[in-house]
């Protein structure tokens, strides 16, 4: 995420295409989708934990599919 957010700052700055605001939003979204289910997941045992580390495993999947290889 702070990587994208740095790129899109620097491509501003330097006025050339990069991340764009909908990239950026995405990636965002999925860090605090995923850190919060990483700490449900670490606070919970048995299938709770399960659930929460599938949610973040599903997460990164989806951005990756959605904003990396697309």
């Amino acid at each position: 995420m702070l990587v994208i957010i740095g790129a899109a700052v620097i491509a501003a700055r330097r006025d050339f295409p990069g991340p764009g605001v909908e990239s950026v939003t995405w990636h965002i979204v999925s860090a605090v989708i995923t850190v919060a289910a990483q700490i449900y997941s670490d606070r919970h045992r048995g299938l709770a934990a399960f659930s929460g580390s599938a949610v973040v495993f599903i997460v990164a999947g989806l951005l990756l599919w959605t904003q990396w290889w697309s």
